[in-house]
């Protein structure tokens, strides 16, 4: 097995610690028993590892496939359950899976080819809201996701955490959060299952359709929820875009226009996620917030 990058390595133990070490010193060990189950070659993994080891394959007829690899815990289970709903409906086929042991089988897609690849900016929010409508699907009735409503409740261990303070965040902007999010949880339409993570990194081009979604989280919520995660991305990029808030403010249309969605709840959503979202890079890492607060505080200039 190839040199796994120190990034990838450290967040592994920073998220999982003794778990995450003993993981890694049996992902070899993993990797082989996986070649062996669906006689498979596995290739080098891909670049920019973050919080699975994924990496290419080759079936025994030559077939392109992808081997993800994780720590085995409640998220990784909670995609492959929504995986598993989708099937392939927008988003990538699983092909097979062992959720005790956190590995998925999976098409190809291209990942050379990212929704954040395109400098369009227009075409590539349009890409997005049609992979929207193809996901969202009424809960099943019996899951295991979480609500929007149990997602922003974690907001409070950002209060426990700093003595009822909201730490490097913005006072202003976290107690607005808290008051929108209560009031949209209180007016939810009616709820669907969402992808949760729905970002130009979370969207790939591919043979079977143009374009398909990977990665979901698995929430349950109105179908308005979903655009959060689009507005604040591409991540590495937003905080440095020119005129955010106007670009930010033509997304906010295209969106409420092709998805026949309410304005005022497209923006009120996605300010509340992207405070939501700082404050679990702290709680995660620490570190890395700030992007989400630039993004917050442009959308919550358009909530004025």
């Amino acid at each position: 097995m190839h040199q796994l990058p120190e990034q990838f390595t450290r967040t592994i133990v920073d998220l999982h610690e003794d778990a995450g070490v003993e993981w890694l010193n049996q992902l070899p060990q993993i990797i082989a028993e996986c070649e062996r189950r669906w006689s498979i070659s596995v290739l080098p993994p891909f670049a920019n590892l973050s919080y699975n080891y994924v990496a290419p394959a080759m079936t025994a007829d030559g077939r392109e496939v992808v081997l993800k690899l994780g720590v085995p815990n409640l998220e990784l289970t909670r995609e492959i359950t929504a995986l598993r709903y989708y099937d392939g409906r927008g988003i990538v086929q699983l092909l097979d899976s062992d959720p005790e042991k956190g590995i998925l089988l999976q098409e190809r897609l291209h990942p050379d080819t990212l929704l954040s690849s395109l400098a369009d900016d227009e075409q590539a929010t349009s890409i997005a809201a049609a992979v929207m409508r193809r996901l969202w699907r009424p809960a099943p009735p019996e899951h295991p996701f979480p609500t929007v409503a149990d997602w922003a409740g974690s907001l409070r261990k950002l209060r426990a955490q700093f003595a009822g303070e909201t730490g490097p965040l913005p006072a202003q902007l976290v107690d607005a959060a808290e008051g929108l999010f209560a009031e949209l949880i209180d007016s939810m339409a009616e709820p669907v299952l969402l992808h949760g993570d729905l970002h130009h990194d979370n969207i790939m081009a591919a043979e079977r359709e143009p374009w398909l979604a990977l990665d979901p989280k698995g929430v349950i919520g109105e179908p308005a929820y979903e655009v959060g995660a689009l507005l604040r991305n591409p991540i590495a990029q937003i905080a440095s875009m020119p005129n955010l808030r106007g670009i930010l403010a033509r997304r906010v249309d295209q969106l409420a226009e092709e998805l026949e969605l309410d304005r005022d709840r497209l923006i009120g959503w996605g300010f509340a996620q992207a405070v939501l979202s700082a404050w679990w890079s702290i709680e995660d890492h620490n570190s890395g917030w700030q992007q989400s607060i630039v993004c917050a505080e442009q959308l919550y200039a358009l909530l004025r």
